[in-house]
């Protein structure tokens, strides 16, 4: 989300956490990271990660200029699968009353698995419109009907918890069960990819329309 180490998350993968571990795609070391507000209305957290260099970021879209029949490539390590890719298309938008959360979700097809939550959704320009968040399923696994969070909702919860980070940043999460392990597809190579990878399925997109 930023070059200075501030990271967007969902709020129930680092949610009672006592240590919270990222891992960079391409690089062998795990950071440490603390939290720096979070938002369970609509399940976002924001934490941040102390390094030595500016980090690639991954660009943020307009989410309202998505329309329903988008391709859309969703990032994230489902089943501890690093570095995962699937493709899919926007199904619906403003998708509502989505299990116990009051907010509005773009639904998509790609397909969203636990390990995915807190993952870019990705439009064809390779920018992130919408963060990972939540399934329904029979079956615990991925049954066609994924739910990620428009990121211009995202950004407005951002904005809002970011002032705190200025008395919180020398706080620790608070201790209790388990701890985060966050793997970031956001290497250089990474980020080069989403936008590269966005571009293939473009192309094959118009190839499908010509058919």
């Amino acid at each position: 989300m930023d070059h200075k180490g501030f990271i967007l998350t969902n709020d129930h993968v680092i949610d009672q956490a006592t240590k919270i571990q990222v891992a960079i795609d391409g690089d062998p070391r795990k950071y440490n990271a603390h939290l720096v507000g979070a938002d369970k209305d609509t399940d976002l957290a924001v934490i941040k990660i102390d390094v030595d260099r500016e980090l690639p970021v991954a660009k943020l879209g307009n989410s309202d200029g998505v329309q329903v029949g988008d391709w859309v490539l969703a990032f994230g390590s489902p089943f501890g699968l690093n570095s995962t890719v699937t493709a899919g298309i926007v199904s619906a938008k403003d998708r509502s009353n989505v299990g116990h959360q009051f907010q509005r979700f773009v639904q998509t097809d790609a397909a969203i698995n636990p390990g995915n939550s807190g993952g870019p959704l990705v439009n064809m320009a390779g920018e992130v419109i919408a963060i990972n968040t939540a399934i329904y399923t029979g079956s615990r696994g991925f049954e066609g009907v994924g739910f990620a969070l428009p990121s211009n909702t995202a950004i407005s919860v951002t904005i809002s918890l970011l002032p705190s980070a200025k008395s919180r940043a020398a706080q620790s999460v608070s201790p209790s069960r388990k701890t985060a392990a966050i793997i970031l597809c956001c290497s250089e190579n990474s980020a080069r990819h989403m936008e590269s990878s966005s571009k293939r399925l473009s192309r094959a997109a118009l190839l499908i329309k010509r058919a």
